[in-house]
């Protein structure tokens, strides 16, 4: 929770906003400067704001609060880096969802990985309804994750399959079934 900050100034005191004679009074004096150490962490936000709304310079606990706008959930088990990458792309990630570029994306911003992904392909239809389709093959996704040999770069010794499983999950139409094969390089 954000509170005040010692020491930290308002460019705006409030002494100077009241009447001349209000301002030679000593106790309102120190009473509004009560108040300027009260407000002066709201007014630096304020000024600030582009900064906050930024995914690259929010600061850490307000990077939940802005993923939440785009409806991202962030894993609190990814590190910082990976999580404001995913803030950033989650535009584009919309845009892409449901694709295979979409979900390349996702897992290599996830994972800090390759991704590489192999789609059976295939399409069929029937003239019945509740019919079975042409063909016996069912539509699958094969997902290979390779992931850099002992600690990544940011210090995270791996995401877990758990994580990928959910991604792909999420993403990939509910009629298709997927395999995940997670190695290192």
């Amino acid at each position: 929770m954000r509170g005040t900050v010692a020491g930290l100034g308002t460019p705006y005191p409030l002494r100077g906003l009241l009447p001349a004679v209000l301002q030679e009074d000593e106790f309102v004096g120190r009473w509004t400067a009560g108040l300027d150490d009260v407000l002066a962490p709201v007014v630096s936000t304020l000024d600030c704001l582009a900064a906050y709304l930024d995914p690259a310079t929010a600061p850490a606990d307000f990077l939940d609060w802005l993923a939440g706008w785009f409806g991202v959930v962030l894993d609190e088990n990814l590190p910082l880096s990976r999580r404001r990458a995913l803030v950033a792309a989650a535009l584009g990630l919309y845009q892409a969802r449901g694709t295979l570029a979409g979900l390349r994306t996702q897992l290599e911003l996830v994972s800090g990985g390759r991704v590489e992904i192999e789609d059976s392909g295939g399409v069929g239809s029937a003239q019945a309804p509740n019919s079975v389709l042409p063909g016996a093959d069912v539509p699958t996704l094969t997902v290979r994750v390779a992931l850099p040999d002992g600690a990544l770069p940011d210090g995270v010794a791996s995401v877990s399959e758990r994580t990928l499983h959910e991604l792909i999950q999420a993403d990939k139409p509910a009629h298709v079934a997927h395999r995940l094969e997670v190695t290192t390089w």
